[in-house]
């Protein structure tokens, strides 16, 4: 899931205020939810809990220890975010440059690989996985990528390798034996048309990568998210999984714009302040519309993200003024429980399923 820059997040806060107060218009003919749209809300209530990379705020992300641990932990999902290798092979990684999550810049062979790019309108310096094979990929090894604020996840540096779209399925697989429930996949598209620009499409991949796990039909346990519409649209054709628009400011859940999002995927993923606003005093407010009207048109509302450290929590839930220091994050998602929302992304996997069930679900 693609973090929100501190301004973009503020912009996105004060435009829920503006929902909150003025509200979405009714669109004119709501629909209720039906076939994989009914699927994505999951029917009984209970909110879904995705282990948001894995369980972040306690491994090193997109680690096979990140996502196993969140699955222990109680995560209904696993979440990977794909990007491409230079021959076509779908990696998890956060974002395709890797000088911040892998040991890359100590490896001399790759040095002269350090270049400088513009990704989707964002200049950044490091090394790319669109610059290496699968094969080089795999002998550098992940590493916490903010230290400064979870200096614990450090000590696992150096001990695991980069994964494949296919090994976090087969993860899934394993772990959902080993504990008994099944253990779903939710891959985003991480920078999908600069990826086609470069002659290497992420969603054939991905495609083919669900067909032959059987994974390409209404009842698996998966859903497929990306910021980019016009890549959802096309997948709309190719997969019977429920798809998920990624949305972060107001002007992307007009209702106009949600009838249309509900004519090619089953839920929204929603920035959190724009389903309840942070007030100026560090508060929250009340819940906007937008909950409401996802559902209206059969639209599942899954809220991202959710960590247990100060620098993420509203002033009113941190603990002390150490950025690094664990708040209350429990607090503040049994409100968006209260809200209506039918999934949580959550670094913390264990806080929010321990949440999740003082809100009286198992």
């Amino acid at each position: 899931m693609t973090s929100i820059p501190s301004p973009a997040r503020a912009a996105a806060a004060t435009a829920a205020v503006l929902l909150l107060h003025f509200g979405l218009a009714a669109p004119s003919a709501a629909t209720g939810p039906t076939g994989t749209a009914h699927e994505a809300r999951q029917g009984h209530g209970a909110p879904l809990v995705i282990g948001h990379r894995g369980s972040a705020g306690y491994r090193p992300e997109h680690t096979a220890a990140s996502y196993e641990l969140a699955a222990r932990m109680g995560a209904d999902y696993l979440e990977p975010d794909l990007v491409s290798t230079k021959d076509g092979v779908l990696v998890s990684r956060h974002e395709n440059e890797i000088g911040q999550s892998t040991d890359v810049a100590d490896h001399p062979a790759f040095a002269d690989r350090k270049t400088t790019k513009t990704v989707d309108g964002w200049e950044m310096t490091g090394w790319f996985t669109e610059d290496f094979t699968l094969a080089e990929l795999k002998t550098l090894r992940a590493k916490e990528a903010r230290p400064e604020l979870r200096p614990a996840n450090a000590v696992h540096d150096g001990r695991y390798p980069i994964m494949t779209f296919q090994e976090v399925v087969d993860l899934s697989r394993t772990l959902s034996r080993r504990l008994g429930r099944t253990i779903g996949v939710y891959p985003e598209t991480k920078h999908s048309a600069y990826f086609a620009s470069l002659g290497l499409p992420l969603e054939p991949a991905l495609v083919r990568t669900l067909d032959a796990n059987g994974l390409n039909r209404p009842n698996a346990k998966v859903f497929v998210q990306s910021f980019e519409v016009d890549n959802l649209r096309r997948l709309d054709a190719q997969l019977r999984v429920p798809l998920v628009q990624l949305v972060w400011s107001a002007d992307q859940v007009t209702p106009e714009r949600l009838r249309e999002i509900a004519g090619y995927a089953d839920a929204v993923g929603a920035e959190q302040t724009m389903v309840i606003p942070w007030r100026e005093d560090g508060t929250l407010g009340g819940p906007t519309a937008l909950v409401r009207q996802a559902h209206r048109l059969g639209l599942a509302v899954h809220v991202y993200t959710f960590a247990a450290e100060n620098e993420f929590l509203p002033a009113a839930y941190r603990s002390s003024a150490n950025p690094a220091d664990h708040g209350r994050l429990a607090d503040e998602l049994t409100a968006y429980f209260a809200a209506g929302v039918d999934g949580v992304f959550s670094d913390h996997v264990d806080v929010a399923v321990a949440a999740r069930r003082a809100h009286g679900h198992r």
